[in-house]
């Protein structure tokens, strides 16, 4: 099988600076909308950002519906929910004004208002059947108001899913999910929990409006666990298996978005280590620091490029049955209406078990992604760079005020076997791992992160 030799540089546009989401009005008028789908979630229904920009737009002569109903962590439901609201809707554009939920909302909104399609059509296999986006989707701005998704720069909408399949395993075998037939029948009661997602260079906004005022309000935990989202967004495109190192693809429209580590990415994805490294304690110690605030997002979206043209690997997948499993968790600063692991917590509890598993494919990156983390690397070989990076991260955790592994938010070994299937089928990020990790290896990931340190 040949391999790759190509890649690819996609990415939205960005506007940065303190007050910009004044623009969005003029930004979204040139690009020609008339009647937008404002997005947002009930918490940030009232905010200073939803009104600014809805002034904005009204100021243009733009006709703009607010959708206020975005879930936090979003799942196939409020999906589908979000989508009837579209189509029914008639909308030229789409304005999403939130963090990572609210704007890969949007993007799931965008996308079957525009091409109707069966809900699975689009997700990614093995869960769904991975169709290409037909054609270019109608004017997407995104405005975020967390330091952390990067979403505002990719082409990947994430959502928990809840869908019938006869088994997991057939899942990870089979390269299919059972459900996934015309109609979608379900045959038995077992359910898949975990995350999933629609990837495709179609679904990026056409604008990322980066303001940083309009984080100046975010809890401190919030803030945290998008933080830690951004580290490990650039510190898994970095350690990612090389670009040249995947399979051709047989065309060029197949050519996967998440395409491996790779020299464009590689410059995005270090710089967002060094800006984190130098300004996440300031920020979360001082939301007042405007300086440090903007830099956070500045990182966000410098991460979000790398990562949403090299991808990410097993911290990402890992998280997916951890998120979608969740029970009674609750984190501070957080909506009280539903169990919550966020993203970014649920992401890093496994960051320091899967670097020390991934180093011995490439000690050097490991060495390197330490270093700009703020490790001491001097005197530190080959044999070192997990465990050196693992403590970098580690830490970052501990100064974030992150629970000390899968144990503190719920988890019990016996839930181990559950969370392997539930990462099995994540091949979008797994086949992304510099070294392979097959059901054993997952498992064993799975137990070093039920405690940490």
């Amino acid at each position: 099988m040949p391999f790759e030799t190509a890649f690819t540089m996609d990415t939205s546009s960005i506007k940065y600076g303190p007050g910009v989401t004044r623009e969005v009005g003029a930004d979204v008028r040139a690009l020609g909308a008339h009647r937008v789908m404002v997005l947002t979630d009930p918490n940030l229904a009232g905010s200073d950002p939803v009104a600014i920009t809805r002034d904005a737009l009204r100021a243009e002569g733009i006709d703009a519906v607010l959708y206020d109903r975005v879930r936090i962590e979003p799942t196939d439901a409020s999906f589908k929910e979000a989508i009837a609201f579209a189509t029914e809707g008639g909308f030229d554009g789409y304005v999403a004004v939130g963090g990572g939920s609210v704007i890969d909302t949007a993007k799931a909104a965008n996308l079957y208002a525009t091409f109707p399609a069966d809900f699975l059509a689009y997700v990614n296999p093995p869960i769904g059947e991975g169709q290409p986006v037909p054609g270019r989707l109608k004017p997407l701005v995104a405005i975020p108001t967390t330091a952390g998704t990067g979403s505002e720069t990719t082409g990947v909408a994430i959502f928990d899913c809840n869908l019938g399949a006869r088994s997991l395993r057939q899942v990870a075998d089979a390269g299919e999910h059972p459900a996934v037939r015309r109609g979608g029948d379900r045959h038995d009661d077992e359910e898949l929990h975990a995350k999933t997602g629609i990837a495709h260079r179609a679904l990026r906004p056409v604008m990322g409006i980066v303001d940083p005022n309009n984080t100046r309000t975010l809890p401190r935990m919030v803030a945290a666990c998008s933080g830690l989202d951004v580290l490990s967004h650039a510190l898994e495109s970095y350690t990612a298996l090389p670009f040249d190192q995947r399979p051709a693809p047989e065309h060029p429209k197949l050519r996967p978005a998440y395409q491996g580590a790779n020299p464009i990415s590689d410059i995005w994805a270090t710089r967002a280590i060094e800006i984190l490294a130098a300004n996440m304690l300031v920020a979360l110690d001082d939301p007042s620091h405007d300086e440090a605030r903007g830099q956070m997002m500045l990182a966000a979206a410098f991460a979000g490029i790398g990562f949403g043209n090299a991808g990410v690997h097993l911290p990402h997948g890992m998280s997916y049955p951890v998120s979608g499993m969740a029970r009674d968790f609750v984190p501070d600063g957080y909506p009280t209406d539903h169990a919550i692991i966020p993203h970014g917590m649920s992401v890093i509890l496994h960051a320091p078990a899967v670097f020390r598993f991934t180093a011995p494919a490439n000690p050097a990156r490991h060495l390197r992604a330490a270093q700009l983390l703020g490790a001491d690397v001097a005197g530190a070989g080959p044999d070192d760079a997990g465990a050196v990076l693992s403590s970098a991260v580690v830490q970052m955790m501990r100064d974030t005020g992150m629970p000390n592994g899968l144990s503190a938010v719920g988890f019990t070994p016996h839930d181990v076997d559950a969370l392997v299937k539930g990462t099995l089928p994540q091949h979008r990020v797994t086949k992304l791992s510099p070294r392979p990790a097959g059901e054993a290896d997952l498992r064993q990931l799975f137990l070093d992160s039920m405690t940490i340190w």
